[in-house]
């Protein structure tokens, strides 16, 4: 299986390929529209996108992505995220003057960064993109702040571990195939996870007209079915000062997501789905206990 996602090898999303598909051949893409692309012109057997991080929210690049492209979403998996300061052999934290990382991984270190005020922040296009630049640019003065796996292979040095603001961060992310794939066939994800009250999840795509109480309608779909929300995302539609949603929930039987979809449509709603797939089960300690709430 020939799988895509977004960046250099060492990313994080590396370990989610991993995760969710067995004995992958990994193919690093520059972005979350490579991913998409790739998918649909069939160079790759599926792709992943980090769609949401606990700390950093949604990950709007790769909603976009997904919401432009024409795949299926058939499965996901949360990771930690455990973030590393990288530096040459030779660095040192008192010695650095810039830091190197994606974006949102930047934003998970704010307490580190804000105890460090004299390091400049370079946002980058990957975490292990930074790591790989560090160890080919050798100025012992800049670091990287990606994984423990990036570090090891490009050959860098930690100068401080665990920089995430929360020993809990964890992202989220898709696997994505073309519509009509042998998903069950792809990955571990679909095989023996179902379980849980609500084991199984659709993501839509949503279009509401724009008068009062249209998003309240699209919503009471959830509440008559007795349907677990359990993300929702507003981005911008293609004419300007509209909005389209992202919307997730958790459900029981597959065949819920049609029934939904038709509830929707009968209340004004444009209703795209993005796939049906089984839930994301929590194991072990991360596993959510019953006092959370949901939606």
């Amino acid at each position: 299986m020939r799988v895509g996602f977004q960046g250099e090898l060492g990313a994080f999303s590396e370990e989610a390929v991993h995760e969710l598909v067995d004995h992958a051949e990994v193919v690093p893409c520059p972005s979350f529209q490579a991913v998409v692309r790739g998918v649909e012109e069939g160079a790759l057997d599926a792709g992943v996108l980090p769609v949401e991080n606990t700390l950093a929210g949604t990950v709007a690049g790769a909603y976009d992505a997904l919401a432009a492209g024409a795949v299926e979403v058939i499965g996901e998996v949360a990771i930690p995220i455990r973030h590393f300061l990288l530096g040459v052999v030779g660095a040192s934290l008192h010695g650095l003057e810039e830091v190197r990382s994606h974006p949102v991984a930047l934003s998970q270190c704010r307490a580190f960064l804000a105890a460090h005020p004299s390091i400049l922040e370079q946002a980058v296009y990957d975490t292990a993109g930074a790591a790989k630049a560090v160890a080919r640019d050798g100025v012992p003065t800049v670091a990287a702040i990606a994984s423990r796996g990036a570090g090891e292979r490009y050959g860098l040095d930690i100068l401080q571990a665990e920089l995430q603001d929360r020993d809990d961060n964890q992202t989220r992310f898709f696997l994505v195939s073309r519509p009509g794939a042998e998903g069950g066939a792809i990955g571990a994800c679909a095989a023996g996870r179902v379980s849980g009250d609500f084991p199984f999840k659709t993501a839509w795509l949503a279009e509401v007209p724009n008068r009062p109480g249209s998003l309240h309608g699209l919503l009471g779909v959830f509440v008559d079915r007795g349907l677990d929300v359990t993300h929702v995302a507003s981005r911008p539609a293609e004419s300007p000062w509209t909005y389209r949603f992202i919307l997730e929930f958790a459900h029981i039987d597959p065949a819920d997501a049609g029934r939904a979809c038709q509830e929707a449509a009968s209340r004004g709603a444009l209703v795209r789905e993005l796939g049906t797939f089984v839930a994301w089960q929590p194991v072990g300690d991360a596993a959510l206990d019953d006092s959370q709430p949901g939606g």
